[in-house]
């Protein structure tokens, strides 16, 4: 699925994205379009400057150890259908890996946190951690985790100046997240971010 070319302006400030910030466990049904799903995984991942790779987030030795996978349901993305894709940000474009509806199986791996089978998709971030332990060994994890961190601070305030909300979620079992999505050998989920409309924005 080839993206819309990401937007590099916006009417929301980051200073006001920073305050109306929160985590949300509710959420409407109302399905994404493109665009936002476009912006969205730009803003963990995307390439930033013009024939070049550095990306949004910053990576240690700019070496990108981390990955951003979209969970979505039936009608969760206009003229999308259910599956499991993997964010490439060379190409801007999503590759589906499975094609079905995983997000109760998500939950359920997540502690059976059900609230987030109910968002229409969630941003899977994961890490391979031998791109970036080749160089700095051990202390490579660490630098995966602050990077993580960076990629899912961006999606919370990206998701406030899309007027959407996020959730956020660090508790389930990596092994059956691995298993259901499909991915590669070497790849370990990090984080869960359920992201749409807020419940009381319809």
């Amino acid at each position: 699925m080839k993206l819309p070319p990401p937007s590099t302006k916006g009417t929301v400030s980051v200073e006001q994205a920073i305050t109306q910030r929160r985590t949300v466990r509710k959420f409407a049904s109302r399905p994404l379009d493109e665009h936002q799903v476009s912006q969205l995984l730009w803003s963990a991942q995307g390439i930033t400057e013009k024939n070049g790779f550095k990306r949004a987030a910053p990576s240690a030795g700019a070496l990108y150890p981390m990955d951003i996978y979209v969970v979505a349901g039936h009608n969760s993305i206009a003229r999308g259908e259910a599956g499991v894709y993997q964010y490439e940000p060379k190409g801007h474009v999503l590759s589906l890996v499975v094609k079905s509806d995983l997000r109760e199986i998500v939950a359920r791996a997540a502690l059976s946190q059900m609230w987030i089978a109910r968002a229409p998709l969630s941003m899977v971030i994961t890490a391979e951690f031998k791109r970036i332990t080749r160089k700095y060994k051990k202390r490579g994890v660490i630098y995966a985790m602050i990077e993580a961190g960076h990629m899912g601070q961006n999606l919370f305030l990206q998701a406030e100046a899309l007027g959407l909300k996020a959730g956020i979620v660090g508790a389930f079992h990596d092994e059956k997240l691995v298993e259901a999505m499909k991915l590669p050998a070497g790849y370990r989920p990090v984080l869960i971010m359920p992201v749409g409309y807020g419940h009381e924005d319809g």
